[in-house]
């Protein structure tokens, strides 16, 4: 018999140096000890914003004024099946200080610099691609950038250590995944991104309306991986704003004009 799933909400908050904020599970509850992105059950009448606000005013002190949908992953605990949505909420969408409520710990910690344990293993996996930029320009054919230094460099390349792009199609004939720091595979469709759920990040490319819709309802839904979307002017200009409220990680112009 399928257990029920439970709907959970958490927040990934951010101050103005770029940090994040993790916070300890109190005595008490299940993995008490574990570290976590702080959130909680979405109660019966609640939504999803709702529950996020009222458990980390609960939980640590903090107000949230606004909030942006990131990632949904289902995990299966020993205790509960769990469905979870993750909110990025950036450092002008709090107010307060952190605050032991129920005597937990918290920490701030860098992306991709993290010195606390052990995670709760349904956040694990974040940590691992909190360093994903928020913005990139570029090219699928010559690699994409990002302010910070961030590049992703088209398969294949002598640099294991890189982050590597590679189309679907071109990554069912290899017997592995390529070696990479980040694997980010390029995809067109839906089917095609649920083909795809080894990668640490998707690149969306987009050629027209019908496309643009499709991906902006399945972020609506909650996706599993961050999507990046790839697509010409003016469907940016005519859907960038959906895109990244539904929880888009970037938006990249094409800017090659025959698939404009």
């Amino acid at each position: 018999m399928s257990r029920l799933t439970v709907p959970v909400v958490a927040g990934i908050l951010y101050n103005r140096d770029g940090e994040f904020l993790l916070s300890s599970r109190p005595a008490g509850k299940p993995y008490a000890g574990y570290w976590e992105f702080a959130g909680g059950k979405v109660e019966a009448g609640e939504d999803d914003l709702s529950a996020l606000a009222r458990e980390w005013q609960e939980e640590l002190g903090i107000r949230i004024l606004h909030a942006t949908p990131w990632l949904t992953r289902i995990h299966d605990y020993e205790h509960a099946r769990v469905r979870l949505r993750f909110y990025r909420i950036a450092a002008d969408g709090w107010q307060g200080q952190p605050q032991a409520h129920e005597g937990q710990g918290w920490r701030w910690q860098r992306p991709g610099h993290f010195d606390v344990a052990p995670m709760l293993p349904a956040n694990t996996h974040l940590l691992g691609i909190l360093s994903m930029p928020n913005e990139l320009s570029g090219s699928l054919k010559t690699g994409l950038n990002a302010p910070n230094g961030y590049r992703i460099l088209p398969y294949p390349s002598d640099n294991p250590a890189a982050n590597i792009m590679i189309s679907l199609e071109s990554l069912k004939p290899l017997n592995r995944l390529p070696a990479a720091a980040h694997l980010w595979v390029i995809v067109q469709n839906t089917t095609q991104f649920q083909a795809a759920q080894d990668a640490d990040g998707i690149i969306w490319q987009i050629h027209n309306a019908e496309a643009a819709q499709q991906v902006t309802q399945l972020l609506q839904q909650g996706a599993a991986l961050p999507i990046a979307i790839y697509a010409p002017h003016h469907l940016c200009a005519r859907y960038a704003n959906a895109w990244l409220n539904a929880g888009a990680q970037a938006i990249i112009e094409n800017r090659d004009t025959s698939n404009a």
